[in-house]
């Protein structure tokens, strides 16, 4: 017998009590589930009306088409031609998408043009308009701002004496009272340096060695990325960087905020420092300038001077302990002495041997004596009174990319091509060399903490190292991978009491090693 709905013989039979009809089970339940009645009566009919009928295993008769030969040639002629046609049917589809995908792809390449064209005149107009506001401004201040200073030193006007029968500016030199200073200074930080001690509050051995990265802050441009320089005003722990975008960034590690950005370089910015309790920031650049920025109520900083005394790349700025006075040290193998407060320069020393520009350079803590390093592989230690070369060192392979004073006073790291230097300045005589990399990774960066307890060394990746004597073994506590991805990490800093450690590489990251727990917001 046959279902009465599909009028095919069925596989699991089922009879109506109400009409005695035969059903295939599941077609049966689906039609009671939807109407609630027989579908050939129509009377009201539930599953409880429906019986099972226990029969043999039920062999499906053949369809017609299937018992001959030419039947099932027919049958499969039939599925072949179904078949051609929904292939066709796919192609067509497919080959519409393309099109489609291809007109779609086309329109987002032209507009990722058009936006990083509109991007580059934005930045560059910002750029232009950066420079002309404070030029205006800052032309009749400045000019009347050293022709004061000039005079207040026994000189005549920059009109009468500012330039020398070789064309190159006079400067009215370091005075005697300026000196005086400098000596008053030193004698204070070095009887301070006799009775100095360790901080309870330093990080200690065990906890450098669990540092971690706990954060990493996008500051700079993805354009040019970079960060090339790095300072920290630990009163306040805000950062500042130097990026290969021409601008520099005040950070606030505390609230995971950018507090400003300093925008007037056309060139990257090569070194930033911060003075006193950080109201003002020094930058140099690529572009021959050098910018004092003066912070305002609003927190913002405006460029106070724009300093034009080099006449090549500026690659270092240090500020002496002072605060009133930095120097900057710069490609053309001079290095200028300011006064911070006029923005005048009143000394440029250069290095009658023509042993290569300057590259890096650094005060000691003391303020008496200049470390410099430069382009062919030498390390130059400065008088600062008399501007004379009192000692060189040599040893290095590259140019010195960095140095840095131990806050002990005895102490100097140095940074080349051919890795880190350290260099007893009682002796004057190199005591320990740290080659970490390969001949073919320069060392970027070397670094004291505050305190003289250890050392940091970033170039394909970040070492810390603990400080020990002359004689002692300097070991390696802890290494960092470079997670920048660039295989170049270009400046290192440690936070104060070392408590965190401040990497900056050659993507646009700000990175902070530290122990988990200590570090301030979360990643952004």
């Amino acid at each position: 017998m046959n279902c009465s709905i599909s009028g095919e013989v069925p596989e699991e039979p089922v009879v109506s009590k109400k009409s005695g009809l035969l059903y295939e089970k599941r077609l049966i339940e689906r039609h009671i589930s939807d109407y609630g009645k027989c579908p050939i009566t129509g009377e009201p009919l539930s599953m409880d009306d429906i019986v099972p009928v226990k029969t043999g295993k039920i062999v499906k008769p053949r369809p017609v088409q299937a018992a001959s030969i030419p039947g099932m040639l027919g049958m499969f002629q039939i599925e072949w031609d179904g078949l051609m046609l929904s292939n066709f049917a796919l192609e067509q589809q497919l080959h519409t998408a393309r099109q489609e995908l291809s007109h779609a792809l086309y329109q987002h390449d032209a507009a990722c043009r058009v936006i990083a064209r509109l991007k580059k005149e934005r930045d560059e107009a910002r750029s232009l308009l950066a420079q002309a506001e404070r030029q205006i401004p800052m032309s009749a201040p400045t000019v009347a701002t050293v022709t004061a200073s000039t005079l207040s030193n026994g000189k005549r006007g920059p009109a009468d004496e500012d330039m020398g029968p070789d064309g190159k500016k006079i400067c009215p030199g370091i005075s005697s009272s300026i000196i005086a200073e400098l000596t008053d200074c030193n004698a204070a930080l070095s009887q301070q340096r006799k009775r100095r001690q360790i901080p309870p509050t330093l990080a200690p051995v065990d906890s450098v060695e669990r540092y971690t990265q706990l954060s990493s802050y996008p500051l700079h441009k993805t354009s040019k990325p970079g960060i090339l320089a790095m300072d920290i005003l630990y009163s306040k722990d805000i950062l500042a960087t130097g990026g290969a975008d021409t601008n520099a960034v005040l950070f606030d590690r505390s609230s995971g905020e950018i507090l400003s950005t300093l925008s007037g370089h056309s060139k990257k910015v090569t070194s930033v420092k911060f003075v006193a309790q950080g109201d003002m920031v020094v930058t140099g650049s690529a572009d021959k300038t050098v910018c004092l920025w003066q912070g305002s109520e609003n927190g913002n900083y405006d460029c106070r001077h724009v300093l034009k005394d080099h006449t090549a790349e500026v690659q270092a700025v240090t500020v002496h302990a002072t605060n009133n006075y930095f120097v900057t040290a710069s490609l053309d193998n001079t290095w200028c002495f300011y006064d911070l407060s006029s923005g005048l320069c009143l000394t440029q020393v250069e290095d009658a041997s023509g042993s290569g520009g300057y590259t890096s350079a650094a005060f000691h803590p003391d303020g008496l004596i200049l470390g410099t390093g430069t382009s062919e592989a030498l390390v130059k230690i400065w008088d600062v009174k008399s501007q004379a070369n009192v000692a060189r060192f040599d040893g290095h392979v590259g140019a010195v990319t960095a140095v840095s004073f131990s806050e002990n006073g005895y102490f100097l790291a140095t940074a080349a091509h051919d890795g880190v230097k350290l260099w007893d300045l009682r002796k004057l005589k190199n005591f320990r060399t740290f080659a970490p990399y390969d001949e073919n990774t320069p060392t970027q960066s070397v670094e004291f903490d505050h305190s003289g307890s250890y050392l940091s060394i970033a170039g394909s990746d970040i070492r810390v190292y603990q400080v020990a004597n002359v004689k002692s073994e300097w070991n390696c506590i802890k290494t960092f991978p470079d997670l920048s991805g660039t295989g170049k990490a270009t400046c290192v800093k440690f936070g104060p009491d070392a408590k965190y450690l401040a990497v900056g590489s050659m993507d646009r990251n700000l990175r902070i090693f530290g122990l988990p727990g200590d570090d301030g917001p979360s990643e952004s």
